[in-house]
């Protein structure tokens, strides 16, 4: 049995109908972050889909170091701040630092791990401390029953309120493979399982100068995540994934969102026998 974790009157795991976590990769204007909420919102309010927005205030893990990297800590949590307050929705953004956390943890209601830093020991017990939920991305380097070591470092930190998300292993260079067994494996911990869809079609540093995607892969891997029984649906998505300023080969564009998640809720209520 996969625990309950809740945030609000959103829950993930028990057999709850997936949550979705979702936004831009990284902030690039405080208008245009409010306006893909205010979209994901009004889909999810209609399709009654629980959500929880996902934007970052700084990319710190980009290929080339003159890539975008957002606002910033500072101006970055402040717009976070202010779409979580208007909007009355739940936040999630990524730390990249343990000195970072403090700070962080005012606003985010959910606190990521990035992919690259889950084997930082003091990253992760700084995180599990502030008392949040906590999102660890499994890295691509990491089989998911090593995932259990991440685990053991959350709950000597005296937290369990932790997601485990999935993103793909790397399979050879500049690709990501995903192996939907990784999703069982991984909810036999007895934590809810994210599946994240865009990244898992990335291919790192696949661009040479910034990384590619297959993003018309998304909808096909989404529908399989959640055919396996997934307790969220993690996806970064734009209104034009060729004009962002992260990540855009990797990301749904936001036109195609609403019919996609209208698939999800049919594979998810045959699945969970909800």
């Amino acid at each position: 049995m996969v625990r309950s974790v809740k945030i609000g009157d959103i829950s993930f795991g028990d057999n709850h109908p997936f949550v979705l976590i979702a936004g831009p990769c990284v902030i690039e204007s405080k208008e245009g972050a409010f306006k893909i909420a205010q979209t994901l919102q009004k889909i999810t309010k209609k399709l009654k889909i629980p959500f929880i927005f996902k934007a970052s205030y700084d990319k710190a893990n980009r290929t080339s170091i003159h890539s975008f990297r957002g606002p910033g800590i500072v101006e970055g949590l402040k717009i976070l701040a202010e779409i979580k307050d208007k909007l009355n929705i739940p936040i999630l953004s990524d730390v990249h630092c343990r000195h970072d956390i403090e700070l962080a943890a005012e606003v985010l209601d959910i606190i990521q791990i990035p992919a690259f830093l889950c084997r930082q020991t003091d990253l992760i017990v700084a995180a599990a401390k502030a008392g949040k939920i906590v999102n660890v991305k499994k890295g691509q380097f990491l089989a998911p029953w090593d995932i259990k070591g991440v685990i053991k470092k959350m709950e000597e930190a005296g937290n369990r309120r932790l997601l485990l998300t999935e993103r793909g292993v790397s399979f050879g260079y500049n690709n990501l493979v995903s192996d939907f067994r990784s999703l069982e494996i991984m909810r036999k911990t007895g934590y809810p399982v994210i599946f994240d869809s865009t990244h898992s079609v990335q291919q790192p540093g696949g661009l040479g100068h910034a990384s590619g995607g297959n993003s018309e892969y998304i909808p096909l891997l989404s529908r399989c995540a959640v055919a396996a029984g997934v307790d969220g649906i993690f996806l970064e998505t734009h209104p034009n994934p060729s004009k962002s300023l992260s990540d855009g080969p990797n990301m749904l564009p936001l036109s195609q969102l609403e019919t996609l998640l209208k698939t999800l809720i049919a594979i998810d209520r045959i699945v969970k026998k909800i």
